[in-house]
């Protein structure tokens, strides 16, 4: 998995998700293609199951549903989403053949107990795929906000010069915060 961070048209697939527990047991997935000139390239959707174990699926099927040889790196709004449906970035990537840029925004002292209490009946299915999840890295972003990251197919230095190019202010890049204010429009349209 190669990306060429020296082109100017890099496309992202940003993906982030919206719901409301009190609305249902799905969760909206938006997806958005963007190239790293801010050009909006493409939209979809998607959903998983709260408290599921489909995120993985999900992503998968996303990025499928494009029929698109194009996207160079895929950024993911966290791992965990859907109230503990855990994302196996390592697969996606495996799967996808692209990099995988996840990023979160707050620091953790992790999920294990949180976990149990949660799921008394499968916490050690969920715990399982949890430890899964490889360290994230602290980035310190060129807009100066910081955040945290995984990756699979790419290391760090590169995903930051990722995430400099489609980050304009703030901490959270252009593709995936648009696709999460798509998810929430989709949620509120639909519910």
């Amino acid at each position: 998995m190669r990306i060429k961070l020296e082109k100017s048209g890099i496309r992202a697939l940003g993906i982030s998700e919206s719901f409301k527990k009190e609305r249902g047991k799905k969760s909206v997935i938006g997806g958005v293609v963007m190239r790293s000139d801010l050009i909006i390239d493409g939209i979809i959707f998607g959903e998983t199951t709260l408290e599921g174990d489909d995120a993985t699926d999900t992503i998968i099927d996303i990025f499928e549903g494009l029929k698109r040889n194009d996207i160079n790196v895929i950024i993911l709004s966290g791992a965990i989403i859907s109230l503990y449906n855990i994302i196996d970035i390592n697969r996606i990537g495996q799967e996808t053949g692209i990099p995988i840029i996840c990023v979160t925004f707050e620091k953790s002292d992790g999920l294990e107990e949180t976990i149990k209490h949660h799921f008394p009946e499968k916490w050690e299915k969920k715990i399982g795929e949890y430890k899964k999840l490889d360290i994230r890295e602290l980035i310190d972003l060129k807009t100066g906000y910081r955040i945290y990251a995984r990756t699979h197919g790419l290391d760090i230095k590169k995903a930051k010069k990722v995430l400099d190019k489609f980050t304009l202010q703030g901490a959270v890049p252009e593709p995936v915060r648009l696709a999460g204010l798509l998810a929430k429009a989709k949620l509120k349209a639909t519910h």
